[in-house]
């Protein structure tokens, strides 16, 4: 009788340690489930990336980066896990800075491929395909290049309406807009996407205006029908940057000649170099 008590009392203890251990991983399993999906991402661009020319723009501790890289990948895994059909649930918002934020992780990926032996992101690319066309990124259910993100998971058919994503996806290079020091969510994606473009507006390095010539970043240039196509009533790229005076520092007079289409539009050289920190 003593051994039949003794053993449905371990029995007992051993159900409650498995009901315990069961508790004990939900648990975990939630506080995994509760992390921000973007939250790895956002600490590495936090001490990874660096504003400069007062602002206007970032540099790119790449060094870092690669000292980080394990980081970096568990990020990209936790990106691959995400499903297509849980993908479609989301919210515009943040479908969008997850496609952003996919974007501008995996370009850094691609720059740690073969860092520090590149001086631009155009040395990974060969004469048949830029680095932008190769296709080795898994993505919702999918394997994809960047060119693909950008050209048919962001911009394809407009399905986001949004041309402020041209100054948050990032190239690695000088030229670019600036890789944002902190990823895009969800909630603030409104307030990140009009902080870049203001960012981006008013560096004097990339727009800005001499007499009756604008000089405009080459990214209006390849990209000038996406600025056209109704983004708060622009149907021009002029009224487009109608909707910034105060970035681009228009005078009333300024502003009144670009209404009337009689300012002059050039497009500046891009600057291909690698955004990297100043050695």
């Amino acid at each position: 009788m003593h051994k039949l008590t003794s053993s449905l009392a371990n029995t007992s203890v051993m159900k409650g340690y498995a009901i315990a251990s069961i508790i004990v991983l939900a648990m975990f399993t939630s506080v995994i489930q509760a992390k921000p999906l973007h939250e790895n991402w956002n600490t590495l661009l936090t001490q990874h990336v660096s504003p400069v020319d007062k602002g206007h723009s970032t540099s790119v501790d790449y060094k870092g980066f690669l000292a980080q890289r394990s980081q970096l990948k568990n990020y990209l895994k936790e990106l691959e896990q995400i499903s297509q059909s849980d993908f479609d649930k989301w919210s515009d918002n943040k479908k969008l800075a997850f496609l952003i934020n996919a974007y501008n992780a995996w370009t850094v990926e691609l720059i740690l491929t073969e860092y520090p032996d590149l001086k631009s992101i155009r040395d990974l690319g060969s004469f048949f395909r830029s680095p932008w066309e190769k296709s080795f990124i898994p993505l919702l259910g999918n394997t994809y290049s960047l060119d693909d993100i950008e050209h048919e998971l962001i911009r394809g058919d407009n399905k986001y309406q949004e041309p402020r994503i041209h100054f948050a996806v990032n190239c690695a290079s000088i030229g670019c807009p600036a890789l944002r020091e902190e990823a895009y969510e969800e909630s603030k994606l409104e307030m990140q996407l009009e902080e870049q473009t203001q960012r981006f507006l008013s560096d004097k390095s990339r727009n800005y205006i001499q007499g009756k010539q604008l000089y405009l970043s080459s990214i209006f240039k390849w990209y000038k029908g996406d600025f056209e196509k109704g983004f708060r009533g622009a149907n021009s790229l002029e009224s487009f940057l109608l909707l910034y005076p105060e970035s681009l520092k228009l005078s009333e007079n300024e502003r009144t000649t670009l209404k009337n289409n009689d300012m002059e539009i050039d497009f500046l050289d891009y600057d291909w170099q690698l955004n990297d920190v100043k050695k």
